[in-house]
């Protein structure tokens, strides 16, 4: 072996210069150190490597060194090594485990598992998939990711978790469009989907524990439940700025009045759920859109029909509100300057829904018939034995809404008259 001295003299110790002079051969060449185990390998394109052999109950094995590093860094490690060896350990098993953990913790990282959360949720049939699922990954890319997307789920702690909590709620994370709206309920919207992402790792992985406690959530559930409504001058003043916004965004908010559905099922409406049924045109919005896993067909009103009358359809796009190829989204921009343009603030698409709810009562709309609009089932024995569509009753309930809208929208002149006072 080169390097090797013949007789009883030791071998010769490796150089740095000598090592820069050793020239690739034909077949793989490995030259001792002469101490420690330690040797050079040579390969025939020119690549050198260092390694150490030693011995594990009497067999021998060999530990491959860092590539790169210096002569005197390798008798470091291999002097080491022998050391581990002496001790009772393998440091090459040891290597092993290291780099086999390391795998371990790249395959398990948050970003990795929620991907995997969210591929196996995507892959569920449409009526069992979630529907927010797009809005959820929009969530995890914009705000969790870039914190906690590289680090191993199990290294996760409750301090971090809070932090970017903290962070979310009080509006200190920026991206390079700068910084992110947040506030309490997208802090708490975020910590719902991070505990679900880890919930769903628990069951997979018996040795984690989920960091999550009670306590950690940033809207108290009392709270949650909102209750506004629009008042008649704010109803006005945002239908009136919708009439004349020529935007889907703008259409959609006075078709989600008109028909009081949510912003989900407006948002991704086609042209393909409008029927022409035997009462008029309806909405046919299938099970796999709404939240009773039902159809649902909701009649139009004559002012529902002009919004998707006055609709351009762009090429073979389905959608009915869209600037292109996709439903609308980006709600929070849209919606934002909306709110400059009418004046009202402090409200939510699903306060439309509830407003819709609200004025039905009013126009004298049954309470049975408004929440069959809305498309709540009946509940108990009731849900048993009425098996009746309330197609009719519907017709007449959003009639009567749209009809009460008209009247806050352009309000009647008074006709009562003041009587001069008498001098």
């Amino acid at each position: 072996m080169d390097g090797v001295t013949r007789g009883n003299s030791r071998p010769k110790r490796l150089t740095d210069l000598g090592i820069k002079n050793l020239s690739a051969g034909p077949t793989r060449r490995e030259i001792s150190d002469g101490k420690n185990g330690l040797f050079i390998v040579v390969q025939p394109g020119g690549r050198k490597s260092f390694a150490v052999r030693y011995r594990v109950n009497g067999r021998s094995r060999k530990l491959t060194l860092p590539r790169g590093i210096t002569l005197a860094a390798a008798r470091k490690a291999a002097a080491d090594a022998i050391h581990e060896v002496e001790q009772g350990h393998d440091p090459g098993m040891a290597k092993h485990q290291a780099r086999e953990a390391q795998r371990i913790a790249a395959a398990n990282t948050f970003r990795a598992v929620a991907e995997q959360y969210l591929e196996r949720e995507a892959k569920k049939k449409e009526g069992d998939r979630l529907r927010s699922l797009e809005w959820r990954r929009a969530l995890l890319e914009r705000l969790v990711y870039p914190t906690l997307g590289d680090q191993p789920i199990s290294a996760i702690k409750r301090k971090t978790i809070i932090e970017l909590l903290d962070a979310i709620e009080d509006g200190k994370l920026v991206n390079d469009k700068g910084p992110i709206k947040g506030g309490a309920t997208m802090a708490h919207s975020t910590l719902a989907i991070v505990r679900k992402i880890m919930r769903w790792y628990a069951v997979r992985d018996e040795d984690y524990v989920v960091p999550i406690v009670p306590g950690m959530a940033r809207i108290k559930p009392d709270e949650r439940a909102r209750s506004r409504v629009l008042s008649d001058d704010e109803l006005r003043s945002i239908w009136t700025t919708a009439e004349q916004r020529s935007e889907p965004f703008a259409a959609m908010i006075r078709f989600m009045l008109l028909t009081a559905c949510r912003r989900s099922e407006a948002a991704a409406l086609t042209w393909d759920e409008i029927v022409q049924d035997d009462i008029g045109p309806c909405w046919l919005l299938p099970a796999a859109r709404n939240k009773v896993k039902v159809d649902l067909i909701r009649p139009l009103s004559e002012a529902a029909q002009a919004i998707l009358e006055a609709q351009a359809q762009i090429g073979d796009c389905p959608y009915v509100f869209t600037y292109g190829r996709r439903p609308l989204a980006a709600f929070s921009q849209c919606k934002d300057e909306f709110d400059e343009a009418s004046g009202v603030t402090g409200w939510t698409l699903h306060d439309l829904r509830r407003t819709a709810r609200t004025l039905m009562s009013r126009a004298g709309v049954i309470s049975d018939h408004a929440e069959q609009c809305l498309g709540h089932l009946l509940s108990g024995v009731r849900k048993i034995y009425n098996r009746d569509d309330f197609k009719p009753q519907k017709k007449l309930a959003f009639d009567a809404l749209a009809a009460l809208i008209a009247r806050i929208v352009n309000p009647p002149e008074s006709n009562v008259h003041q009587i001069p006072r008498r001098g």
